[in-house]
C-alpha cells in the first residue's frame, strides 16, 4: 500500500498553528469576528490554507489576482498582504453585508488600496474584465464560490490568466463527497470540473489536500 495524506488531529493542528503558520493578528481577529458575527465559517479558508495562498502569491510573483467568492474577506486579506505594494486583487462577491467585515479588515491591515471589491454576479464581473481587455493579464484566480458555476468561472479564468498563471479551486474534495455516489448538484459540479481539468491539455494540475481540498491548475504556454 502506498503512503497517503495523514489525518490531522486537534493536537497536531494546534501545534502547526502555534509553531509554523504564525497567523498575523489582523487575520486572527477577522477569523474570530467572522465566527462571532456570522457563525461557524464553513465558507472561510483555514489559517494554514491562508498561509499557503500567501506563499503561492509570493512564489509566483503575483501582481494581479482575482478572487471569486470573498465572504468576509479572510482569503482576500491573505492574498493582499502578500502582494507587492502596487499589486491588485479584484474580488467578486454579491454580499454587501459579509464583505463589510472584509473592507474593515483590509483597511486595518493597510491594504485596502490593493483590493478592488466588485459587488455583482461573478460571471458578469469576469465578462466585464475580459471585455475591457483583461485577457492574459492576471497571474492568479482563486475560486471559492457557488459550486454549480465553477465550470463557468474556470473557463473565464483560463482566458484571463497569462501562461504560467494559476487557477486555485477551493473545496475540490467537497468533504469527501466527490468520491461518493452523492448526486447533489454542487457535488456533481465539483466532480465534473476537477476530473475534466485533470485531463485538460490547456493546464498542468495538482491537488493539495489542505482544508477541503485545493485543486491547482497552471495554464500551459500555447
Amino acid at each position: 500500500m502506498s503512503s497517503r495524506t495523514m489525518n490531522m488531529d486537534e493536537e497536531l493542528h494546534a501545534w502547526l498553528l502555534d509553531n509554523v503558520i504564525g497567523e498575523p493578528d489582523v487575520l486572527r481577529r477577522l477569523r474570530e469576528r467572522t465566527f462571532a458575527e456570522v457563525g461557524p465559517a464553513t465558507m472561510q479558508i483555514s489559517p494554514e490554507q491562508g498561509r499557503f495562498m500567501a506563499w503561492l502569491v509570493r512564489t509566483l510573483g503575483v501582481r494581479r489576482a482575482i478572487e471569486v467568492g470573498t465572504f468576509t474577506g479572510y482569503s482576500a486579506l491573505c492574498v493582499a498582504l502578500a502582494l507587492p505594494a502596487d499589486g491588485e486583487l479584484i474580488c467578486c462577491d454579491v454580499s454587501e453585508e459579509w464583505t463589510r467585515l472584509g473592507r474593515e479588515a483590509w483597511a486595518e491591515a493597510g491594504v485596502a488600496d490593493r483590493v478592488d471589491l466588485r459587488i455583482a454576479p461573478a460571471v458578469d464581473t469576469l465578462d466585464a474584465i475580459l471585455a475591457d481587455g483583461g485577457a492574459g493579464g492576471f497571474d492568479l484566480v482563486f475560486i471559492d464560490a457557488d459550486k454549480e458555476n465553477y465550470a463557468a468561472y474556470v473557463e473565464r479564468a483560463l482566458r484571463l490568466l497569462r501562461p504560467g498563471g494559476v487557477i486555485a479551486l477551493d473545496n475540490a474534495l467537497w468533504r469527501g463527497r466527490i468520491a461518493t455516489d452523492d448526486d447533489a448538484p454542487s457535488t456533481i459540479a465539483i466532480r465534473q470540473i476537477v476530473t475534466s481539468l485533470a485531463q485538460d491539455p490547456r493546464v498542468h494540475t495538482s491537488m493539495v489536500p489542505i482544508g477541503d481540498g485545493l485543486f491547482l491548475a497552471t495554464v500551459r504556454a500555447p
